[in-house]
């Protein structure tokens, strides 16, 4: 793998799906013996590492414009 102009590289999409690495993950570089690691960095509490909508909730929060109680939606998702 090369690294490009700008000092970038693609992590193979393996890697990316079994660690979790999608966009806008945080990654920290670390030095270690003349060798360089990749770690992905957990932000927020151990309940949201992973979570694909953690980053989600608070976009959304306060969009929704119906006037659907939960019960309501619950029957409609689950009929």
């Amino acid at each position: 793998m090369k690294i490009t102009r700008k000092g970038q590289v693609t992590i193979p999409k393996e890697f990316r799906e079994r660690f979790g690495l999608l966009p806008g993950t945080e990654v920290a570089f670390l030095a270690e013996d003349g060798r360089v690691f990749v770690e992905r960095v957990f932000v927020g509490c151990a309940a949201d590492r992973g979570a694909r909508g953690h980053d989600l909730v608070p976009r959304m929060s306060g969009t929704a414009t119906g006037r659907m109680t939960t019960d309501e939606i619950m029957a409609l998702t689950r009929d």
